[in-house]
């Protein structure tokens, strides 16, 4: 038996000397002593914003340091252990493998996020497809799975601007999701999202299908290249429509940016000025315009390399089947959970760390 566990522990040694490679560990000790230089600077805390900023960088460094430097203290006691050959202590040493097994395939998921905003906070936009009130109903409930999933996560989540059906539900809604990873996360979400069920708007119950697009981006921070010229906008101002807050419908502190050189139109109502909707209507143009600049690249890259990447964008993603059985399926990985309500209840981690797996192989 203890032959078992001591080949075991030479796997999990080299997994964890894996993620010291993988998660940059020494190069994040070096950057956690250049930022704990910086705080001990004489005036360091007058610029609050900044300062806020880099003490957020210090702690989600230490996490990462203090979380690998854990997993390698525990295994250099558990082989101290397995040294002494006593059969006394197997069955501890066996729980105690157990739990290290499960906190390296806790740190094995962190290394799924290494896009450049994976650690970013998300913009997410949703859109009803065709449909009426099938579909407004349908991103309404769309919506109210990522609410209560970024619930669940203690992630905030604040709505920018939203669009309701004539009848029922939302046409369109953005918002913004804040916390740790919210983009690397969130980034699995974008697709469209089928929905299958027996509408509760037909008198004849009769099976219906409804779409609903998602749109994720990343929030994009100052030091990245976008410039949005003054001349290249018109900002127009209008009154806040639908429930909530002392302004709406009294003042015309809703915003509405038209970026000209491409088309793109970007709203903002819900916040309480007209200045801090133009600030999150600009903060939504930058993540799109960041988008555009990098798709181009990646059809520049195509067309240098002669290969094609993988059409996923736009594309059905997942489809959610509510009759004649409880099934939600996700097309990209094959992922299925029958537990449809649960889902849409906002259970939807299995699908994107799925996702992140997949991506992480390819």
């Amino acid at each position: 038996m203890l032959e078992d566990i001591n080949n075991k522990l030479k796997d999990l040694e080299a997994s964890i000397n894996n993620f010291r490679i993988s998660l940059k560990i020494e190069e994040k000790r070096k950057a956690m002593g250049e930022l704990q230089l910086k705080m001990s600077e004489p005036g360091f805390w007058q610029d609050q914003k900044k300062a806020s900023e880099i003490v957020a960088q210090l702690k989600d460094l230490k996490s990462d340091v203090e979380e690998w430097d854990g997993l390698y203290q525990k295994l250099q006691a558990l082989k101290e252990l397995v040294a002494l050959s006593d059969t006394s202590y197997e069955k501890d040493i066996m729980q105690e493998t157990a739990d290290l097994d499960n906190s390296i395939e806790s740190l094995r998921l962190k290394i799924l996020f290494s896009g450049r905003f994976d650690d970013a906070n998300a913009i997410v936009e949703i859109n009803s497809g065709a449909g009426g009130t099938e579909a407004c109903d349908w991103a309404s409930m769309l919506f109210r799975m990522y609410f209560r999933w970024a619930e669940e996560k203690k992630f905030k989540l604040k709505v920018l601007n939203e669009v309701r059906g004539e009848e029922a539900g939302i046409k369109n809604i953005t918002f913004f999701v804040e916390g740790r990873r919210a983009f690397g996360l969130l980034r699995s979400e974008k697709g469209v999202h089928r929905l299958v069920r027996i509408s509760p708007f037909d008198a004849s119950r009769r099976r219906h299908t409804s779409f609903a697009s998602v749109d994720v981006l990343p929030e994009i921070k100052e030091d990245i290249d976008i410039e949005i010229k003054p001349e290249e906008i018109r900002v127009d101002t209008y009154r806040a429509s639908g429930a909530g807050g002392q302004h709406v419908n009294v003042t015309d502190s809703a915003v509405r940016i038209t970026h000209f050189p491409t088309g793109i139109v970007v709203s903002c109502q819900n916040e309480r000025s007209q200045h801090q909707n133009k600030y999150s209507a600009l903060r939504v143009l930058k993540a799109k315009l960041y988008e555009i600049k990098e798709e181009e690249k990646r059809k520049e890259l195509e067309k240098i390399s002669g290969t094609k990447r993988k059409i996923e964008w736009g594309s059905q993603i997942r489809s959610y089947v509510l009759h004649p059985y409880l099934l939600v399926k996700d097309h990209r990985t094959n992922t299925e959970v029958g537990n449809a309500k649960g889902v849409l209840d906002g259970k939807i981690d299995e699908f994107i760390y799925a996702y992140l797996k997949l991506m992480s192989q390819e």
